[in-house]
């Protein structure tokens, strides 16, 4: 009911707010960037500006993929792991995790890629095996949807 912000983008309060409007808020912002980092089809070795990126900054594709494999495989509880892009870095691309709602544009990091951890995610497909949900998520990582969000912080 409060008007400020009933009109506030759903981006300013995940950067703005606490509390229960920023769980809220960031829940939402996580699970729709969530949907859009995977596709049907999808998977595979990255290409384009990404794949230059992960070479860059994990010196592999194999190296990035397993340092991100450990991030998720290793996230005590519920969570996120995320790619992001560190704007104060020259665009540096770092592995982040956090629990709950947690979103790496609080810490002002640019979102490029993003796995739930949270039992939901995978609890009906792999039970306890979270190994093997992340193993599958390789499958479908969307990764025109990577590049999209790597040049809109590249411009």
């Amino acid at each position: 009911n409060d008007p400020a912000v009933a009109n506030t983008k759903l981006k300013d309060l995940v950067v703005s707010a606490d509390g229960k409007v920023f769980n809220l808020a960031a829940q939402i912002w996580n699970h729709t960037f969530y949907w859009n980092s995977m596709s049907p089809g999808a998977g595979g070795a990255p290409s384009g500006a990404i794949a230059d990126a992960i070479v860059r900054d994990f010196g592999s594709f194999d190296e990035f993929q397993k340092q991100f494999t450990s991030t998720a495989c290793g996230h005590f509880g519920s969570g996120w792991v995320w790619l992001a892009a560190d704007t104060k870095n020259g665009n540096k691309l770092v592995i982040t995790e956090g629990h709950d709602a947690f979103n790496p544009m609080k810490d002002g990091l640019t979102p490029i890629l993003t796995m739930d951890v949270w039992e939901h995610a995978y609890y009906i497909d792999y039970r306890n095996a979270r190994a093997e949900y992340v193993k599958a998520w390789w499958n479908l990582v969307n990764w025109k949807h990577a590049n999209l969000m790597l040049a809109s912080v590249s411009k």
